[in-house]
């Protein structure tokens, strides 16, 4: 049986991120048919035939819509910038594809329904691009706290702190555009919200603050350009169950690198998580003995599947890349039929409730509740 023919749309970051795990997943996995990369498209013919030959597809194109039109793609990455994904994924799902498309959905709610609607009636695979929650670690904090190991979960703290946008004499780019989306909420804090998700449930109710710490950038020919959305957010949530939770976001935390910090309180016990140190969790249990009580760590281990299938010895660690390849294999099986630990257009669409339910909130200074 032939693998699943694939077309990538965008070659940037996360863009090369797919296009390695389309190449790995068979390799590493072992029960999946080795995907056909069948065509890449870029922004121009140029660019789309350097990136074919880097990452492995047969074809190139520099019209998008040509992915659409082919029969031998079965499943189409899009990884473009926010406000394209909309347009892509619809006209990938109109036209009979299954789609993975990166987070967000898109900057406006109203074309996240229709993104939703659209997945909704073609019977077709639509997942979002959230690879944290696959980290073998979350897996196991969720097997953990479902089985009572803590107790009654009453709190969560969440923070996700990156520095790419920290320099105030770094240049203006698509980032801070409006039609981007509201900057550290959507582009940024969907990641943490997908662990919540994940882990608890949805967000109930939501109380928001932004921040802006620079109102303009300059631009590469000259002058500067006003700054359109914020890149700082502080959230108070509350989540299914009645658990309290704060979310603190920062797209301009200077030395910060890649931080999802949890922490996860319950009645007896407490769970800390960092994603900058991914391989590892630390858990409290008050019932061991008081003169043993603390913090013990736990380190990936073949245990954690599926770490096992990637390394054979515990401590040594998996990557950022890896875990779009176990979302992946999550992919693939879910167009098989089975059951996949992935969030579809139908639970992004919560998120992205969540994440218009904060702005307002920010403009209406006040607690807002989310919509189902």
């Amino acid at each position: 049986m032939a693998g699943l023919g694939i077309g990538l749309i965008g070659t940037g970051y996360m863009g090369k991120c797919h296009a390695l795990a389309w190449n790995s997943v068979s390799s590493v996995f072992g029960d999946v048919e080795r995907p056909r990369l069948i065509t890449l498209a870029e922004v121009n013919a140029d660019l789309a035939a350097t990136k074919a030959q880097e990452l492995g597809f047969s074809t190139s194109t520099g019209h998008w819509q040509d992915l659409l039109e082919n029969p031998a793609i079965d499943v189409i990455s899009v990884t473009t910038p926010n406000a394209f994904h909309a347009e892509m994924a619809i006209a990938a799902l109109e036209a009979g594809k299954h789609v993975w498309c990166e987070k967000p959905m898109a900057p406006a709610l109203a074309d996240a329904v229709v993104m939703r609607d659209a997945a909704a009636g073609s019977g077709k695979v639509a997942a979002m691009g959230y690879n944290y929650i696959q980290n073998p670690m979350i897996r196991r904090m969720k097997q953990l706290i479902d089985d009572g190991a803590i107790g009654a979960v009453n709190h969560v703290r969440v923070e996700m702190d990156e520095d790419f946008m920290a320099d105030p004499s770094a240049l203006f780019y698509w980032k801070s555009e409006a039609s981007s989306g509201y900057g550290a909420l959507d582009d940024f804090a969907v990641h943490p919200l997908s662990l919540l998700f994940t882990l608890f449930g949805h967000v109930e109710a939501v109380v928001a603050d932004m921040g802006k710490p620079y109102a303009t950038r300059p631009l590469k020919d000259g002058g500067t350009r006003e700054v359109e959305n914020h890149d700082i957010a502080s959230v108070l949530l509350r989540l299914e169950g009645n658990i309290s939770a704060v979310l603190m976001a920062n797209r301009s935390a200077w030395g910060r690198k890649g931080r999802i910090a949890l922490q996860i309180f319950g009645a007896a016990g407490s769970i800390l998580f960092d994603q900058e140190r991914m391989n590892e969790f630390e858990i409290y249990r008050t019932g061991e003995a008081g003169s043993e009580q603390g913090f013990a760590r736990v380190l990936a281990a073949p245990a954690h599947r599926p770490y096992d299938r990637f390394i054979p010895a515990p401590g040594h660690g998996l990557g950022f890349n890896d875990l779009k390849i176990i979302e992946c294999r999550e992919l693939i099986g879910a167009i098989a039929g089975d059951r996949a630990h992935l969030i579809d257009f139908e639970q992004g669409l919560r998120i992205e409730r969540s994440v218009h339910a904060m702005a307002r909130s920010f403009t209406e200074q006040r607690w807002v509740e989310v919509s189902a």
